[in-house]
């Protein structure tokens, strides 16, 4: 009679963790057909046990992925191991929303889910127990610290007053698409261009109407740039743009579109309207470029040119 009496108290006592565990269970059979469904998932579901007892999952909750949770399952039952899925790969299997006030920015619930074989009296896996895990504290942790180390990223690699790429980054950028070219031999142009007379822009309207003159040198520069190619800021009033799969013909228009777009352009500052100009040089890979400073070396050489022939143009240097 103890004995009874101590398995029914280990039983009552066993049911009552199930229930009030921080954890979400779950236990299906074979059918997907639910059979326990403890007091977490209905905290958060708001579904009472009696509403889901012998309820198909997927009626309940039909943005769980059909075939992939059967994939799920079947390697549970089948091969009796436990099978798992993790916010990364999925941000949550059962859509909760999320109600903690320290994660408040998170709308759902981030979701570690574990399904664990139960075995019946013959051995046989009958069912399959779900265990949902709350992991948003956790993956809005991860998720900040990604962020701001883009940021981070993003800032050390970025030029503050233009948001072009920085030296630092583009020359990086320079190095790598010469070495693909000497892999591939994909045809790659590097235009290089400074703001004409930059220096009395200065010395006439301010240091302040200088720098808005160069954001909007960039800005141009951005909305003529195609998402594969690098633009960046050399220093000063000077930029660089790498262009990949473009030759030397295609970076001469490329440079001659940029030009005539800013020569129309006009810079109110104040009480000023300045307008300027650009002088380009244009330089496209060979094979007897032999570094990526040479590279630049010789875009820099057909801005030269450019500069000497009366500026406000566009000059191709064609290697040896």
């Amino acid at each position: 009679m103890t004995t009874d009496i101590e398995e029914l108290t280990e039983f009552h006592w066993m049911m009552d963790m199930l229930q009030n565990i921080d954890v979400g269970l779950v236990v299906v059979n074979p059918k997907i057909e639910v059979k326990l469904w403890n007091s977490f998932m209905e905290n958060h579901s708001g579904l009472l046990a009696s509403n889901t007892r012998n309820k198909d999952l997927f009626s309940l909750f039909p943005e769980i992925p059909v075939e992939w949770f059967k994939h799920k399952a079947e390697s549970v039952f089948q091969l009796r191991t436990r099978a798992f899925s993790i916010w990364e790969q999925r941000p949550y299997v059962f859509k909760f929303k999320n109600y903690r006030p320290i994660t408040g920015a998170a709308e759902y619930m981030y979701q570690n889910i574990s399904l664990l074989p139960l075995t019946s009296t013959t051995g046989e896996v009958s069912h399959i127990c779900i265990i949902v895990y709350d992991v948003t504290d956790i993956a809005m942790s991860r998720l900040k610290l990604e962020g701001a180390n883009k940021q981070l990223e993003y800032l050390s690699r970025t030029d503050k007053l233009t948001s072009l790429n920085n030296r630092g980054y583009w020359q990086e950028c320079q190095e790598r698409e010469f070495s693909r070219y000497k892999r591939h031999e994909n045809p790659t142009s590097l235009v290089i261009f400074d703001i004409d007379h930059f220096k009395s822009v200065n010395d006439t309207y301010g240091h302040q109407a200088g720098d808005e003159v160069i954001r909007t040198c960039a800005r141009t520069l951005t909305a003529c740039a195609r998402e594969i190619d690098i633009c960046g800021r050399y220093g000063g009033e000077e930029f660089v743009v790498i262009l990949p799969d473009t030759d030397a013909k295609g970076g001469y228009i490329f440079a001659e579109r940029l030009r005539k777009l800013v020569e129309k352009l006009t810079v109110n500052h104040e009480d000023f309207s300045i307008q300027f100009t650009i002088s380009l040089g244009v330089c496209e890979l060979t094979p007897s470029v032999a570094s990526a400073k040479s590279w630049l070396e010789l875009a820099d050489q057909a801005l030269y040119h450019s500069k000497e022939n009366g500026r406000n143009r566009s000059s191709v240097q064609k290697p040896e």
